[in-house]
């Protein structure tokens, strides 16, 4: 998926719970501004390792027990890995959702190009598809809102 889909996916969840917005949004960003910078100066191979990784569960769970704002960006962050692991099963690459278990899995042939040539191979894809329906509906919230005069 890319970037501004799963903070629009976040978004979408605040307005369908009582989660922080937010803090939906921050943790829903979080995974790629921490790999994406590490894999574009090679401290890691991937563009899906420590911030993509379950092990974060160990830090994720007790901040959501902690507090709402804690408990909003793990489930933002949650949504990110499930919406990259949906992205990859749906484009054919099942094997690629091994990446929430780096470093301890890693995919086998993982697609590993920047996240700039990564737009270009993702048009059109299955996927690609699947996150213009995520737009779409956030476009039918927002009218809805305009109609409604929210």
């Amino acid at each position: 998926m890319l970037f501004p889909t799963h903070l629009v996916a976040a978004a979408l969840v605040g307005r369908a719970t009582t989660l922080s917005s937010r803090w939906l949004v921050v943790g829903a960003a979080l995974p790629d501004l921490v790999d994406k910078p590490l894999g574009m100066v090679g401290v890691v191979e991937l563009y899906h390792s420590i911030g993509h990784s379950a092990i974060l569960l160990i830090v994720a769970l007790p901040l959501a027990r902690h507090s709402r704002v804690g408990a909003a960006a793990a489930v933002g962050w949650g949504s990110h890995l499930l919406l990259d692991a949906l992205h990859v099963v749906v484009n054919g690459r099942p094997g690629d959702a091994l990446f929430v278990g780096w470093p301890v899995v890693v995919p086998s042939d993982p697609l590993g190009i920047p996240p700039g040539s990564f737009v270009l191979h993702y048009l059109w894809t299955p996927s690609f598809f699947l996150e213009v329906g995520v737009w779409l509906v956030l476009g039918a919230v927002l009218l809805e809102d305009r109609i409604v005069g929210r």
